[in-house]
């Protein structure tokens, strides 16, 4: 399992997020997490299309984000399960 977490870097509730997100990582099944910081990013697209949403956490860029400015733990849980 893979996410991908919009962030950046003076933003506590980016930290607040990855830190509730890496509690939710089951005993035995290990998850990576790329946390990309909009701020630094190449990619001015980014810094648009999430300014005022980080953090926002995907598990699956090509599907809808599972959340944003908080861990919907429910949701995470779901796609751990599959």
């Amino acid at each position: 399992m893979h996410f991908t977490l919009y962030s950046r870097s003076y933003c506590h509730l980016c930290q607040d997020m990855l830190d509730a997100l890496m509690r939710l990582q089951p005993p035995g099944q290990t998850f990576t997490v790329d946390v990309i910081d909009i701020d630094q990013s190449d990619d001015p697209a980014l810094l648009a299309k999430y300014d005022e949403l980080v953090p926002v956490l995907f598990a699956d860029l090509a599907q809808p984000a599972l959340c944003h400015y908080f861990l919907d733990e429910a949701q995470v849980r779901k796609v751990l399960k599959t």
